[in-house]
């Protein structure tokens, strides 16, 4: 290999010539206040770039060291003017592995990475590791893929370091350079490998990687490094609201049955046995492991039952319910996201993947602000915890009904993409389809019935192009909507529903059968989702794979429009310092911005938001606005493009 160190910029500048691809990778370091912290040289908020390594070729690269305590170090702000400049280049090409860490870095900078980007490990997760199976993220890291792809074995982080901060090394020893600059030219060399692979196997895979997951990567490595602002005081005055609560429904609890030990969450072995051998109720669910059910459907389903056959075990149910609710918010919401707080900046900084799931959605975890209870169902006020500094305000984009859209995009129902492209309400138009009244009295909020049809509606066209089955509505219906509606009332809505949208089942029948023949199925733009359970002779196997067959083309596509939107919003990021970005969070995009530029932060992103994706969209695209100091309290906001 040829490995070697730089410490002047017209060094760094003669290596690197006129190449149009760059490869780069940061080490780092915690700072000295936060040496002690388990993972600080993970976090620009405490921790800095102790070098930067660059490849141009495969089997070359130099690293520029910039904060190492031995050895050379070059001027680092000459170096940082210089990335500023390399990162804002619109004809280069900038590669890393794992982009969204070092674009956290240098967004603490201040500078934001722009297209042409590439994460390599984005494109490991879109290339196969056998016929049917995409790399997972687990399978994506570099000391995996360089042994599995070049044969070569890489020393790891704590070999190279014994212990010490990456700053302790001479930035002269060999060792030292080897290790920086060897992670630079496996991201170079993975780049060409894998867009050989896709040139050969998967075209459209290359396309999403570039256009779309890996200005996502950066924009990830935005929200990551601003973080959450969180109200800790709220926080504890919730937990110990908790803590009481929980005590109290304990003591009820117990007065009812006893000693029986409930657990945290009522689900305890001891409790089922209460359940089902002392008080003799039906077993009305099972897990995977066909053992007796309780989770909170099950203790639904009893309730209900009990409601009917044993009235004198309301009181019982009523408090596990209550229970539950309050050990969930404590464990989960006030204790699982306190203890996720940076000592360094007082906000939550969440790990967010972009390609967490097999559609293309995010998910995110440390904590899972995916599982963030939607507004209409924040009861206990979660969304409150997070709250704008003084001066600040949150500013949320939120797609209206972009699946629903997505959905008549394909199916191609006239009625459908009508009631779109004129502004119509949707929700409204399936009201008047199912119960066969004209779409005026299906809007009327006055008239009679028109909430528990909204809702049945609501439900209807979220579920149907998944091929939503009368039981599974009728669950879908109790479950989430608390509607009593027969199996017969279900199965009439869903025939009333085809017949009124005919090209929905068409399109569905035409998507299954194209999956099966192809044994795989796809978003708009080429992303692939295989589905080797849809030929199975188990009738579980292959209606999931069905259900996946609908369900990824809409939800990817939908995933692919939200991301398209992010290259946008980075042109326009590092023009508007003041507007962070902090959330993804289902279809919407949260941030905090500074109270006097709200109107233009609000106009830039739904400009950002609502262009058209790609060019065969035809369906108009709707991002609704809301602004306020919590997350919880925020008001609809008028914002005119």
């Amino acid at each position: 290999m040829k490995y070697q160190y730089v410490t002047t910029l017209p060094d760094l500048k003669t290596y690197l010539g006129d190449s149009w691809i760059v490869a780069f990778d940061f080490e780092t370091s915690p700072l000295d206040a936060y040496r002690d912290v388990p993972m600080a040289a993970l976090d620009p908020a405490m921790a800095q770039i102790t070098g930067v390594s660059f490849s141009v070729a495969e089997g070359t690269a130099v690293y520029v060291p910039l904060r190492h305590r031995q050895g050379n170090n070059a001027d680092p702000d000459e170096i940082v003017s210089f990335l500023a400049n390399l990162m804002a280049n619109r004809h280069i090409t900038k590669i890393a592995h794992n982009l969204s860490f070092e674009a956290k870095f240098l967004y603490h900078l201040g500078i934001v990475v722009q297209p042409p980007c590439y994460d390599t490990i984005a494109a490991a997760q879109m290339t196969l590791k056998n016929n049917t199976m995409f790399r997972t993220l687990a399978d994506s890291g570099l000391k995996t893929l360089v042994p599995q792809l070049y044969d070569v074995e890489m020393p790891t982080f704590e070999e190279v370091t014994g212990g010490r901060s990456f700053d302790e090394l001479d930035s002269q020893v060999e060792e030292t350079v080897r290790y920086a600059c060897a992670d630079s030219d496996y991201a170079l060399r993975l780049y060409h490998t894998f867009n050989g692979w896709f040139d050969r196997y998967l075209p459209k895979h290359r396309f999403i990687v570039e256009q779309i997951e890996s200005p996502t990567a950066v924009y990830c490595g935005l929200m990551k490094h601003n973080g959450l602002p969180v109200d800790q005081a709220l926080m504890l005055i919730k937990q110990a609201e908790a803590e009481q609560t929980l005590a109290r429904i304990r003591a009820e609890i117990a007065f009812i049955i006893g000693d029986v030990n409930i657990g945290s969450n009522a689900g305890t072995l001891a409790f089922k046995r209460y359940l089902y051998s002392d008080l003799g109720l039906p077993v009305l669910k099972t897990t995977a492991r066909y053992q007796e059910a309780a989770d909170e459907e099950t203790m639904i389903l009893l309730a209900e039952y009990c409601r009917e056959k044993r009235p004198e075990l309301m009181p019982l149910f009523e408090l596990i319910q209550e229970y539950r609710k309050w050990g969930k918010l404590k464990s989960t919401y006030i204790e699982g996201y306190r203890k996720h707080i940076s000592p360094a900046t007082g906000r939550i900084h969440p790990d967010l993947f972009p390609l967490g799931t097999e559609t293309g959605r995010f998910a995110a975890r440390r904590p899972n602000l995916q599982n963030m209870p939607r507004p209409d169902g924040d009861v206990s006020g979660i969304r409150n915890f997070i709250q704008a500094l003084e001066g600040k305000r949150l500013l949320s984009l939120d797609f209206s009904q972009i699946e629903l859209r997505v959905g008549a995009f394909y199916c191609r129902d006239e009625k459908m993409l009508e009631t779109y492209c004129s502004g119509g309400d949707i929700h409204a138009q399936t009201t008047g389809v199912i119960y066969h009244i004209p779409y005026e009295q299906a809007k009327d909020k006055n008239a009679e019935h028109y909430k528990e049809r909204r809702t049945i509606a609501k439900n209807c066209n979220f579920g149907t192009f998944y091929g939503l089955f009368p039981r599974g509505l009728q669950r879908t219906l109790r479950f989430k909507a608390g509607l009593d509606t027969s199996l017969e009332e279900c199965e009439r809505i869903i025939n009333n529903l085809k017949a009124g949208y005919p090209r929905l089942t068409a399109w569905q029948e035409e998507t299954k059968e194209q999956a099966r023949f192809r044994k795989y199925t796809e978003a708009w733009l080429g992303r692939r989702r295989y589905l080797p359970g849809i030929a199975s002779d188990d009738w579980d196997k292959r209606s999931f794979a069905e259900r996946c067959a609908l369900n990824t083309p809409i939800q990817g596509t939908a995933a692919d429009i939200l991301k398209l939107a992010l290259p946008r919003l980075l042109a326009g990021l590092h023009t508007r310092p003041w507007l962070k970005p902090l959330l993804q969070i289902h279809d919407e995009l949260v941030f905090e911005v500074s109270e006097e530029k709200v109107p233009e932060a609000a106009r830039f992103v739904k400009t950002c938001m609502e262009a058209q994706p790609f060019e065969d969209f035809d369906v108009p695209i709707v991002a609704e606005a809301s602004v306020g100091v919590r997350f919880g309290e925020m008001e609809e906001y008028e914002c005119k493009v």
